[in-house]
């Protein structure tokens, strides 16, 4: 491609803390600053979405400290392309954000001022992970919706949430670094009983559903041995008979993963269910909720076992069924590997590469992504 973009993803937060959103978004900033783009990543030091007096000053503080510190980027956590450019600005206001050919919303707290920006800032895309409405004002949620940006979705629920509001969305499913996960120890050599968990502090992801699970297999198997890994420090509520990993490393996470011969995803919404596809990658047998983002890639007696959310009796029965039944748990674990090793990066980001020049290049033909 001769013609590069000037591409700008505005955030609601800065990078330091491992985020499985905000990894997606870093993905695709180094496959385009890879393929020649110049690639910018806009974020507040502080986001407050109704700020008072006081939160102003915070706001001020927490900038300066961040510049100071520099603790605004993902690299303790995710490799970066030296090329992608970190901005971590005093506010989302149009003049901390630079001009260019595409301006791309990451949050529904972010599309509200991407919406606004002028022209000179680029084409407005809103890249949409899930349905937002757990971490805002619902009205203030589905407005974003509304907002005249140019939407891109990874899941088909999303697509279908977008058109029940008069609106259109491009669907453009996520890719995985099979590099970083990938299958270090036979499934065959893996103990049954050996599980894994992502634990989260948000209730839509369904940890006290899973820890309930957990705990009925747990009455039927005494020897079970559960992991759950987490950004928090460990809850002070968990039993002793979980071991935790607090923000595990690439590395670490990677073994865990290949430790388990079954990870449990109990989520009772998800926009996709990235820990669930990365458990795939390494191995891992899937029992997992039946719900609309699981529904990309865990499909009932093919990839993975589901139950209803919010029902810990149905999930442990399928977690007993895994640990019980070898051939299933290996036949299922093979299956979801053959089918979430299809999600590559190149596919995603050409794909997303491909819709941003899609506006750029109307009535001609756009350039070949390759």
């Amino acid at each position: 491609m001769n013609h590069k973009l000037r591409v700008t993803f505005v955030m609601v937060r800065t990078g330091e803390w491992p985020s499985g959103g905000n990894r997606i978004l870093y993905e695709h900033a180094n496959y385009l600053a890879r393929r020649g783009h110049i690639v910018t990543v806009v974020a507040p030091g502080r986001f407050v979405i109704n700020p008072t007096v006081l939160d102003h000053t915070k706001n001020a503080v927490r900038y300066v400290l961040r510049k100071l510190d520099g603790r605004h980027t993902p690299d303790a956590w995710l490799k970066m392309d030296p090329r992608v450019r970190f901005l971590c600005v005093p506010s989302l206001s149009e003049r901390f954000v630079p001009d260019g050919d595409v301006v791309i919303a990451t949050a529904w707290q972010t599309a509200g001022w991407v919406s606004q920006y002028p022209r000179s800032k680029g084409r407005g895309f809103y890249f949409i992970q899930h349905l937002e409405t757990w971490n805002g004002p619902e009205e203030r949620v589905y407005a974003t919706w509304k907002a005249p940006l140019q939407k891109i979705v990874p899941s088909k629920w999303l697509v279908e949430t977008a058109r029940s509001l008069g609106e259109s969305a491009i669907y453009i499913p996520y890719g995985l670094d099979s590099d970083a996960f990938r299958i270090l120890r036979p499934r065959e050599q893996r103990p049954a009983n050996q599980l894994m968990m992502l634990y989260h502090n948000a209730k839509w992801k369904g940890c006290d559903d899973g820890l309930e699970a957990l705990s009925l297999v747990r009455e039927q198997e005494p020897s079970l041995r559960v992991v759950f890994f987490g950004v928090p420090a460990r809850p002070k509520t968990l039993p002793d008979w979980i071991e935790y990993r607090e923000s595990p490393s690439p590395e670490l996470l990677r073994e865990l993963y290949n430790r388990a011969a079954i990870f449990v995803a109990p989520s009772r919404t998800e926009g996709w269910g990235l820990t669930g596809c990365e458990a795939l990658l390494c191995g891992a047998a899937l029992a997992a909720t039946d719900i609309d983002g699981h529904r990309e890639f865990a499909f009932h007696g093919r990839t993975a076992l589901t139950s209803p959310a919010r029902d810990p009796g149905a999930l442990a029965e399928n977690i007993l069924r895994l640990i019980h039944d070898p051939e299933l748990r290996i036949r299922l674990a093979r299956n979801g590997f053959d089918f979430v090793r299809q999600l590559t990066w190149e596919r995603a980001s050409a794909s997303l590469e491909a819709a941003l020049y899609a506006p750029i290049f109307e009535g001609h033909e756009a350039p070949v992504a390759g």
